[in-house]
């Protein structure tokens, strides 16, 4: 959980903050697993969390660090740069016999690799992974490569704990680098080569305006783009992989997950930051409850 700071505005953030409220508007119940700083844009993030209807009861306060925040500029053709803060109460997420209990609750945790960048976080996130893979969770890994908060061991690691893995075309070099594996002609191939590689149910690599491939074990899926005149590309592949998640636990087919991930993440490109405008306070929540989704990952916040 973060604050996106633009050269002219700030908006909410953070890759699993912004996975949560798109899950949440597609149906999810989500608990989102994070820290914030005990001071006003801590309490302000938490706020509107609530208004996209999440439950924000694992989301701590801390005085140890402030509410994370993140630079952001934006090129041309709408793609941004980031500038990610340190010391960030993100950094802080610590285990609790709360966190424990509540995971019996949940059908799936999501995590991404940003988030591991400091001890405490990463033992939390590492922790709640084993539980879940005990108990059969789906666990959709996000990879999330900011320099110089990553290393090969940490994506090969976050990988060896997921079931589904999404990633962008812009982070599959990097990927099949820390695994080992060559990098084929047809991408089709490469990402066929980490699903076996992993053993994973489900790899999706999103393609920007070229849309997306998703391998299984049994389907795959070639998605074309959802044509738009994009604003910037911030959280596309955030509410793409609530898309995906949320249609995976639903039990849709796969070209129907691929269609509506694309489709969601489309209309994110064609406003400024990664989330709509949250709900007015008090105003009648639009969210319908459809399966329990659990959050447990905080990177790029």
């Amino acid at each position: 959980m973060l604050w996106d700071l633009f050269p002219d505005s700030r908006r909410f953030g953070g890759a699993p903050a912004n996975f949560a409220c798109h899950a949440s508007l597609h149906g999810g119940h989500v608990a989102m697993l994070s820290a914030v700083g005990d001071d006003g844009r801590g309490r302000e993030a938490t706020a509107i969390l609530r208004r996209f209807g999440l439950d924000t009861s694992l989301v701590l306060a801390t005085s140890d660090a402030p509410t994370g925040s993140v630079g952001i500029s934006i090129d041309v053709a709408g793609k941004p740069t980031f500038e990610i803060h340190a010391n960030s109460a993100w950094d802080q997420i610590a285990w609790t016999p709360t966190l424990e209990t509540r995971l019996a609750d949940f059908d799936a945790i999501y995590y991404g690799t940003l988030g591991q960048r400091g001890p405490i976080s990463r033992a939390t996130i590492r922790r709640a992974l084993a539980v879940a893979k005990s108990r059969g969770l789906l666990r959709v890994l996000d990879v999330n490569l900011r320099r110089p908060f990553f290393d090969a061991a940490l994506i090969r690691e976050s990988i060896a704990e997921a079931s589904v893995l999404k990633l962008s075309d812009d982070e599959l070099d990097e990927v099949l680098t820390a695994c080992g594996l060559i990098r084929e002609k047809d991408p089709r191939d490469s990402v066929r080569a980490l699903r076996v590689r992993f053993d994973l149910d489900l790899v999706a690599l999103t393609r920007g305006p070229a849309g997306a491939l998703l391998v299984s074990r049994s389907e795959e899926i070639d998605q074309p783009g959802i044509p738009k005149v994009v604003r910037d590309t911030v959280g596309a592949g955030d509410s793409f992989a609530a898309a995906l998640a949320v249609g995976l636990l639903r039990g849709d087919s796969l070209s129907s997950i691929a269609r509506i991930a694309c489709e969601t993440a489309a209309a994110v490109c064609t406003y400024a930051g990664a989330l709509p405008e949250a709900p007015a306070p008090g105003a009648a929540s639009s969210v319908t409850s459809m399966r329990r989704l659990g959050i447990a990952k905080n990177s790029r916040a």
